[in-house]
């Protein structure tokens, strides 16, 4: 017909704009268990936070069930979430329930596969709690947040539990973690097969320090390897005896923050490069590197500036992902995250980076 577009974009979500609530409850070095969702007020402030979302527009909404505090050996008590549920129905929000934060059972040990026979019944329990309750669907699950960022804070940097500091352990947790996320989404599925999956991990940059050159090939390594791998794994592109695949992936969810762009360091957290740095790419280009990968859907799952620079941030992040959408990127979304403030893991400072 005349003026019909040739190619339409069937959109996974209700809208293009999704936000999300910190809710990391992981084992802190010196402190013990957080958990991020109190210390924000989200759960006290929840009927409000979801009308906000409303009231801008916002249908969509990353929102977790903390496994470690609702697992009691077993026997699992998701009382504490009816709240959000209740508060999403009411403002006509749809989830992606977050399964694993960061955190797990404080008396299970990542290192085994019973971790992943745990996580699975975990995954399975939670998946027959929400899905009846919800009023409208479909159902969206990111089985386990952030895995190279998870593998890397708690196997190789110390900050959480496991608090282990070697690339070894830093690679057999990241292999812990990608068997329990492809067996948390075959549980679900046998509960709902036709529930939506987004695995979120952080889409980086990383390049070496000017003086040096002997550290160009470990940066781009991994800028193009690891930044992938937990994804690959998943896929069923490393690993196949896992059971990964194309269908268990299902929607890659990148995670695109200026910190994100680095300047390698072999003793620990890479340093941030600062704006208009050498080696800074654009996100348009980030997003390339991993359509180019799946050729599966994609949603920018976080992003956010902070304070004062949060116009110029936004304005720069919709430019690169209209020209992403115009390129033929499946781009289906960009989260703003988080919807309300929250404190730096370190400090305590609060970050003003909230909607």
């Amino acid at each position: 017909m005349p003026g019909t577009p040739e190619h339409k974009h069937n959109s996974i979500f209700p809208t293009f704009f999704l936000s999300g609530f910190e809710c990391s409850t992981f084992c802190w070095k010196d402190v013990g268990r957080r958990n991020l969702i109190d210390e924000t007020q989200h759960l006290r402030h929840v009927k409000e936070d979801y009308q906000l979302l409303r009231d801008l527009g916002i249908a969509v909404s990353r929102e977790g069930i903390p496994w470690p505090l609702v697992d009691r050996g077993g026997e699992y008590d998701f009382s504490a979430i009816d709240p959000m549920i209740e508060a999403m129905n009411r403002c006509q929000i749809l989830p992606v329930w977050d399964l694993c934060h960061y955190g797990y059972p404080e008396e299970e040990d990542p290192f085994t596969e019973a971790f992943a026979e745990r996580f699975a019944r975990y995954c399975r329990a939670a998946a027959e709690y929400v899905i009846p309750r919800m009023l409208h669907g479909p159902s969206f699950f990111t089985p386990i947040n952030e895995i190279s960022f998870f593998s890397e804070c708690g196997g190789a940097w110390g900050w959480v539990a496991p608090f282990c500091n070697d690339e070894d352990t830093r690679n057999a947790l990241r292999t812990s973690l990608c068997r329990a996320a492809i067996a948390g989404v075959r549980a679900i599925r046998e509960v709902e097969p036709e529930a939506r999956m987004v695995h979120v991990d952080p889409l980086v940059q990383v390049v070496a320090p000017e003086n040096r050159p002997d550290l160009i090939e470990k940066a781009r390594h991994e800028t193009f390897v690891d930044t992938f791998y937990a994804w690959d794994v998943i896929a069923g592109h490393r690993h196949p005896e896992f059971g990964g695949s194309h269908e268990i992936l299902d929607i890659v969810g990148v995670n695109c923050y200026a910190f994100g762009q680095m300047e390698y360091n072999e003793q620990g957290p890479h340093k941030a490069l600062k704006p208009h740095a050498e080696g800074i790419v654009p996100l348009y280009e980030l997003l390339e590197r991993a359509w180019d990968n799946y050729h599966l859907p994609i949603i920018i799952a976080e992003t956010s500036g902070l304070g004062e620079g949060r116009p110029a941030w936004l304005k720069d992040v919709m430019e690169e992902c209209l020209a992403a959408v115009d390129d033929g990127i499946d781009l289906h979304g960009v989260c703003l995250y988080p919807a309300v403030d929250m404190p730096d893991w370190h400090t305590g400072e609060w970050l003003h980076m909230g909607i």
